[in-house]
């Protein structure tokens, strides 16, 4: 079977070359940006492809009809294709879960400060000649709400607590490795001084934190999201920002990526924004493709 990663990129290939290893089955590396349309021109004639991020919209794969397999470099492909409507064709979507937690909560946490502290925003102001210190929000002895307790929401959850804070949780099911505290949504909604999205996107938690929900936070909240943009009312939130409950967002992920400049929460000085970037240390990024080709490996063999 013919593999390729179709998206791989200058970052990426330098981590990709440390991990492959001779008995590898061939995979072939694509660096050259293409264009979204150009999706079947690239990946057209192989039965396996490798995804970093890039949209895979279903009447495009249908121009690939020896595809057979897509292995998405995370844990949430549908914000990149139609799942269901893939595999309905009889294409396999593999996913990789754990290889980052620690670095996405460690992100989670970055932008947690960042936004207590207004640095990125202070960061702005001074390169503009501006010196302005403005009063930040000490996070000891806050309520930090992790709102998914998997394997990124309870690493946020044990550096939270680590840092003095007071934790609470809430999740779709109950395991026995879950030891925080957990609560009622709209309860963790209106204790909550820092909010963590850390769900997973589906059918059932795309929209999960809804105008309705966001209307029950509590006045001065921090709002974290490194899970999906889509499992926020975008609208909703750009609302909140601007006339309350939110006192300021830490943004890795969006409904549409890129960002635009343009776009209304690039226009907000409450709000930090980094590059869907919570995943991206050498650590995790070596777990990640590591695990890429090992499942290409059991998928060939």
């Amino acid at each position: 079977m013919k593999a390729i990663f179709f998206d791989c990129n200058d970052q990426l290939a330098p981590v990709w070359k440390r991990v492959a290893r001779p008995d590898d089955p061939p995979i072939d590396v694509n660096l050259t940006p293409f264009a979204r349309e150009d999706l079947p021109r690239v990946i057209r004639g192989y039965n396996i492809a490798i995804d970093d991020h890039s949209y895979m919209p279903t009447e495009l794969v249908a121009q690939c009809p020896e595809l057979k397999h897509i292995v998405f470099l995370g844990t949430g492909p549908r914000s990149y294709m139609d799942v269901d409507a893939i595999e309905a064709r009889g294409i396999k979507v593999h996913i990789i879960k754990g290889y980052g937690d620690t670095a996405v909560a460690e992100h989670s946490i970055a932008l947690m400060v960042s936004a207590a502290r207004d640095v990125a925003r202070m960061d702005r102001e001074v390169r503009r000649g501006t010196w302005t210190p403005h009063e930040g929000v000490q996070l000891t002895g806050k309520t930090l709400g992790v709102i998914g307790l998997g394997g990124i929401g309870r690493e946020v959850a044990r550096i939270g607590a680590g840092m003095g804070m007071n934790v609470i949780g809430w999740n779709r099911t109950k395991h026995p490795e879950i030891k925080v505290p957990l609560v009622e949504i709209d309860e963790l909604l209106a204790r909550a001084d820092v909010v963590s999205m850390n769900l997973t996107l589906g059918d059932e938690t795309r929209g999960f934190l809804s105008r309705e929900r966001i209307g029950k936070m509590k006045p001065g909240v921090i709002y974290v999201n490194t899970a999906r943009g889509a499992l926020a009312d975008e609208a909703a939130l750009i609302d909140a920002l601007k006339r309350g409950p939110i006192r300021h967002a830490g943004l890795d992920v969006f409904h549409e990526e890129p960002l635009k400049p343009d776009h209304p929460l690039a226009q907000l000085e409450n709000v930090t924004l980094t590059a869907h970037a919570a995943f991206r240390t050498l650590e995790a990024s070596m777990t990640l493709l590591r695990r890429s080709i090992d499942i290409v490996k059991r998928i060939v063999s």
